[in-house]
């Protein structure tokens, strides 16, 4: 019988509906699980377990909040293994890659600890005669999460650790790809002594997603995936009267200059273009070979993509795994024959990629195109899987122009040796997280991530001080103590 994945509402595993969906594991194919396809009368059970515990949730002195966010870090620490071999069972990516993902998330939980001094206000004394001001920032109330599939730890873990410390309820919708990690997460942060009902997690597929829209007593809406439903999730909230913040899709370009470390460049290629079977939003699809080095580059990164080994997350010697699913699979394989038909050169082909003893499974092998042009559909679209495109550029100043040219804004890096050129490429380059000899510029927790252009809709970026801002309001009060001498209404503005 295969294992039920239910919802998880009021501290309890618990679903009304009966309809499940299956769960697979990517490297063989099979079904390993059910998840519960909810119903609307499991999300009402979640709004109004939400409703019942916010009002006192958001009542608790931000220090003790602080104190059960303390006890959660240590309970993910403690069974980190464990929440990364959730991951790798339900996504395929590798187990040091799950692990590390996990602890990006952790960070997020170590920053929101410190919530009573990020909930800090203003305070002005005498703004006017005898009047004085200060600002406040209160919780919205109850907010909801819908995260994708490739991290089903650490994007939730940008989002609800904030909104739960700033004393928010919190709904979760995690992927229905790979939802038990969600799980397991909410029991610990339950063990950890959060009252039940502040964290619900809800499984299903877009009829709940339209629910959480829909719902008058949703205050927020974060989102990370495509952008085609970023934008979709961000005028339905916006319409429906509800904060929101949606991070779609991606085209990271790393540019590589004449005067670049070319073995560190070629590193940095493969890993964050082929890491995690390239479905990260961070990861490198676009390697810009500036003035002469392009043939030199191509080979080099030909010779190490040969080298790497794609198996299932068991082997401890695998450097990607397979990609989520078998439509997935079919998409990417489907870009590539694209990218051929439309004049790019193959130098390296992931498709029919088949490992002995796994040949149900999910596998793409590392992909790489070379000559690839601007009106090309692969340099175009996002492919979210592990294909990286070389196009050649003539000098910088070209190969700023594709990075701001592109309609996606997420990340990019630059190689060089150049202090100048850097300096111009991070104040110039129209992307929202830019890196210097780094290929993947995530920020940390106690910065914010997000991107520009078409991959982010709303004002917001996601963990660091903009979470803290998006999960509350600002309340400015201004106040004076009554004297005992009547002083008389006044009628124009007051000034002193």
């Amino acid at each position: 019988m295969k294992k039920i994945i239910n919802n998880y509402i009021n501290g309890s595993k618990v679903s009304v509906s009966s309809k499940t969906l299956p769960v697979e594991d990517p490297s063989t194919g099979e079904i390993v699980a059910e998840v519960v396809l909810s119903s609307k009368d499991d999300f009402n059970k979640a709004i109004e377990s939400s409703k019942n515990s916010q009002n006192e949730w958001s009542n608790t002195t931000p220090l003790k909040r602080s104190r059960v966010l303390s006890n959660y870090k240590n309970l993910i620490e403690k069974n980190i293994d464990e929440l990364a071999e959730i991951v790798s069972i339900e996504h395929g990516k590798t187990f040091a890659d799950a692990k590390g993902s996990v602890t990006r998330g952790l960070e997020v939980v170590e920053f929101a600890c410190g919530i009573p001094h990020l909930l800090k206000g203003e305070f002005s004394q005498n703004v006017g005669t005898n009047i004085d001001s200060w600002s406040v920032r209160q919780p919205l109330g109850i907010c909801a999460g819908i995260t994708p599939f490739n991290f089903p730890a650490m994007v939730p873990m940008w989002m609800y650790p904030i909104a739960i410390a700033c004393g928010n309820a919190f709904i979760l919708k995690p992927s229905e790809k790979d939802p038990s990690c969600s799980l397991r997460l909410a029991e610990l942060f339950s063990e950890a002594g959060l009252p039940d009902g502040v964290f619900n997690v809800i499984n299903g597929d877009k009829n709940i997603v339209q629910l959480i829209l829909d719902s008058e007593e949703i205050s927020s809406v974060s989102f990370v995936g495509s952008t085609p439903v970023a934008k979709y999730i961000y005028e339905q909230s916006a319409k429906n009267g509800k904060r929101v913040q949606a991070l779609g899709g991606a085209k990271n370009h790393l540019v590589i200059m004449p005067d670049a470390n070319l073995d560190q460049a070629v590193d940095g290629v493969i890993g964050a273009g082929y890491g995690s079977a390239g479905e990260r939003c961070m990861a490198v699809s676009v390697a810009v070979a500036v003035g002469n080095i392009a043939d030199e580059l191509v080979n080099k990164i030909q010779i190490a993509a040969q080298k790497l080994k794609v198996a299932p997350w068991t082997d401890q010697d695998s450097d990607m795994g397979p990609v989520i699913s078998k439509d997935h699979k079919e998409k990417i394989e489907n870009y590539i024959s694209i990218g051929v038909k439309e004049g790019a050169k193959l130098i390296e082909d992931g498709r029919n990629y088949k490992i002995q003893g796994y040949e149900n499974g999910y596998f793409v092998g590392p992909t790489l195109f070379d000559y690839v042009s601007k009106d090309m559909t692969i340099y175009k679209e996002e492919i979210f899987g592990p294909v990286v495109s070389v196009i050649r550029a003539q000098n910088y100043e070209e190969a700023l122009k594709l990075v701001n040219d592109h309609k996606y804004g997420n990340g990019t890096s630059i190689y060089t040796s150049d202090g100048e050129i850097s300096r111009h490429f991070t104040t110039h380059s129209n992307i929202g997280m830019v890196g210097v000899n780094v290929p993947i510029p995530v920020p940390m927790a106690f910065h914010s991530f997000g991107g520009w252009k078409q991959s982010i809709f709303g004002d917001h970026a996601v963990h660091g001080m903009e979470g803290v801002h998006f999960y509350t309001r600002l309340k400015t009060i201004t106040s004076r103590w009554p004297k005992s001498i009547k002083a008389g209404p006044e009628f124009k503005m007051p000034t002193n």
